[in-house]
Parts: C-alpha cells; structure tokens; sequence
C-alpha cells in the first residue's frame, strides 16, 4: 500500500532522441499501476506526457491532465482522459496541478519540465509542502544536473539537507519506494 495516492508528473511534450525516454516514461506508469496510483500531469497528448498518460491508461489507471486554455487550442489536449482540467494560464496550471498531487516526479524534459520541478523543491525547502520530490534519472539524462546541485552544495549555496530533498533514481520502482518513506527518511533532516 502507497501513502502516495496521486503522483504528480513532469515530463517533456517531445520523446526526445533516445527510445530510452519513452520507455522509463511508460516504467514509470507501470509502476504507478501496480501501486494503484493516479497521474495527474500537463494534459497533453503528445511526446512523453502522451506515452506516461497512454500507458496509465492502458492499465486502467486513473489519468487527470491540466492544461492552459491556449494549448487546448493548438490541439494538444488528450481527449481521452479520465478528467482535463482546462485553466486559465501556466500559473493556474502549475497550482492546480500540486493541489491534486501527493508527491512529484521529473521524467526527462525540457525547461518547463526543469522549472516545474525547482519550483516544487524550492516549496519544499521553503516548507510551503512536505509532499516528495523525486527524479526518474532515465539513461543518466539527468547525471550533469545531479551533480551541479552536489557541486551547489560544495560551494556553499544549497545545504546539503534541502540537496536531499530531491530523491534520485534509476529504477521507477526503487523510486516510488523511497518517496514513500520521504517523511521519516529527509523531511527530519530539514534545517529549523
């Protein structure tokens, strides 16, 4: 059993240039069903939001998306979905998206996936949520940012508490695991 209900997904509106990333993408759902966990993401249809959103899908989970009015209109909006939150703007967006979530995860993406996710760290630090956090690291697309936030702490500008705010992993399902223990395991390790 998950305390984990709803996972909260980022992830890029491309596949990107290895077959890799639509395949963690749709790892990452099966897991996700194998937990009884619904996705809520950016509502799109295409790239790796379409293969996690399909792929959930195809075994009867539960898929809610979010999008802005101004994408629905370039026809990106999923159609089939168990519910699409249409919603005025990105910032809407991003609100809606973490009301209806019990934890995040950053599939590889592009800058809207990157700052999605910082946003969701930076609350976190801030303790604005105690929601977990993770980073599904598909074929090392995100080993040069995980170090840059060691090399961050290194430096002085992060501690090493809030570094540890972010759950890294390989695995999909080794990575729902750990974000189901964040509470005990890194919320204790936040600085007053």
């Amino acid at each position: 059993m998950t305390s984990i209900n709803s996972l909260c997904v980022y992830c890029g509106s491309s596949v990107g240039a290895k077959s890799d990333y639509v395949a963690g993408s749709e790892a990452l759902a099966q897991a996700m069903a194998t937990r009884g966990m619904s996705l809520v993401y950016g509502g799109a249809h295409v790239g790796i939001m379409g293969a996690v959103a399909n792929r959930l899908m195809s075994l009867d989970g539960q898929v809610y998306g979010v999008i802005p009015e101004s994408l629905v209109k370039l026809e990106v909006a999923h159609e089939g979905l168990s519910e699409l939150f249409v919603v005025a703007d990105m910032h809407e967006r991003k609100a809606k998206m973490a009301d209806l979530s019990d934890g995040f995860v950053a599939l590889p993406g592009g800058l809207g996936t990157f700052e999605e996710l910082f946003e969701m760290l930076t609350w976190a630090q801030l303790g604005f949520h105690t929601k977990p956090v993770g980073l599904l690291n598909v074929a090392g697309f995100y080993d040069e940012l995980l170090r840059f936030l060691d090399t961050a702490c290194e430096q002085g500008f992060m501690k090493q508490a809030h570094r540890d705010i972010l759950i890294a992993d390989t695995d999909p399902d080794t990575l729902l695991d750990r974000m189901n223990v964040y509470e005990a395991q890194y919320k204790s390790k936040l600085p007053d």
